[in-house]
């Protein structure tokens, strides 16, 4: 189990770029990196089989392919129908095989990439000396966990079955996580007034489950499913909002360059060094989040549409912070050691404890377009705010 700390030091003495240790780091502008190589569905695929990770494509009806990864429960890849240029990002390692290999012969947290399936709280899980922050470790029964593909009528579904500790009351809890896909149409298909014309579109829908196993719902500490989408860094994120709020910085410290809070909606560049990670209340997010990146005839968006129940109980709370409750929605900067990344982040309302819950479903769509950046514009102004 490594701390940030240790990983710090050794990243600093391979002369790599200073990272987050513990969450005290402070952020700065990075300058443009070299746009990393676009991870291509065949090449992927090629790697994984190679390495013993053996990914699948489901196609929709409309031609999107979604790339499902059973080691860690990841979508990996998605697909416009006429290109195989993911809009996700994808660990460098995935490169190559030999790159590969020692990636996954490695101790250290296989971060494939792509969308996927955590649990909260994050202090609990994640945090293993909490109140300390100084040790953070991703439970290997969650991440990569041990994944089936299930296929059946409706498909294929991943299933996990787990045990997880929480380290503030020192209790484990048994769950079962699935988690499959579908097919999601153009939410703008109808809309004629809005030209789609040179853009490319690719989505699909996933369906998230988690369940206590024999254990009543009373006697389960709280826990709640958490969905997170990796994208390519340096974009800029958009939340829309009900009314005025002021995202809570989860940990290191974001440039006011980098945050611009407006009346229905926030923004947030994320293009920082570093880590550093905000979070939005449930009661004043609409439930779409969306993500541009790139320029000009390769600009892109993504787009997560999902639901937003302020009844509900969303336990993951900020780390200097325990009973700060309410947080529906995240996003997270990651350019450092693990990689350079953004990631797009949502909570669903947890099962256990108070709520008398031993299960949850939830269903959101991905929308990911890419084009012409006045067009891409156009969509990111009807799906998400005019004031994009």
């Amino acid at each position: 189990m490594q701390s940030r700390r240790g990983f710090l030091s050794m990243v600093a003495k391979q002369g790599s770029a200073l990272w987050l240790a513990g969450i005290a780091a402070a952020s700065r502008a990075a300058e443009p990196a070299l746009a990393p190589t676009p991870s291509l569905l065949p090449r992927l695929l090629e790697v994984l089989d190679a390495v013993g990770k053996p990914a699948e494509v489901v196609t929709t009806p409309d031609g999107t392919r979604v790339m499902l990864l059973p080691y860690g429960g990841r979508v990996l890849g998605l697909f416009a129908p006429d290109s195989d240029e993911n809009f996700y990002w994808t660990h460098p390692a995935l490169e190559s095989q030999e790159r590969a290999r020692k990636f996954y012969a490695s101790t250290e947290w296989h971060n494939s990439g792509g969308d996927r399936t955590w649990l909260a709280p994050e202090v609990d899980l994640f945090l293993p000396d909490y109140p300390e922050t100084g040790t953070y470790f991703q439970p290997r029964e969650l991440d990569p966990g041990h994944y089936k593909a299930v296929r059946g009528r409706d498909g294929l579904t991943l299933v996990n079955r787990l045990t997880v500790g929480f380290s503030r009351s020192g209790r484990s809890v048994a769950l079962r996580m699935t988690k499959s896909v579908g097919p999601a149409a153009n939410p703008l298909r109808y809309e004629r007034d809005v030209d789609l014309s040179g853009l490319s579109y690719a989505g699909y829908t996933q369906h998230t489950r988690l369940e206590l196993r024999g254990e009543r719902a009373e006697d389960a500490p709280m826990v709640g499913l958490w969905n997170l989408v990796q994208m390519p860094h340096g974009g800029e994120l958009l939340i829309p909002v009900f009314h005025r709020t002021e995202p809570r910085v989860w940990f290191g410290e974001i440039s006011p360059e980098d945050l611009t809070v407006q009346d229905r909606l926030v923004r947030y560049r994320m293009r920082a060094q570093g880590e550093q990670k905000l979070g939005v209340r449930a009661v004043a997010t609409t439930g779409r989040v969306g993500y541009l990146a790139g320029g000009g005839e390769k600009t892109t968006l993504i787009v997560r549409n999902f639901s937003v129940n302020p009844s509900g109980e969303y336990v993951d709370v900020p780390w200097k912070a325990p009973e700060d409750f309410g947080y529906s929605t995240q996003a997270c900067n990651v350019n450092s050691g693990l990689g350079a990344f953004s990631e797009l982040e949502y909570h669903i309302p947890a099962i256990g404890g108070t709520t008398g819950c031993a299960r949850c479903d939830d269903t959101a769509q991905v929308w990911a377009f890419r084009g012409l950046e006045a067009g891409v514009l156009a969509v990111a102004r009807r799906l998400l705010s005019a004031d994009v």
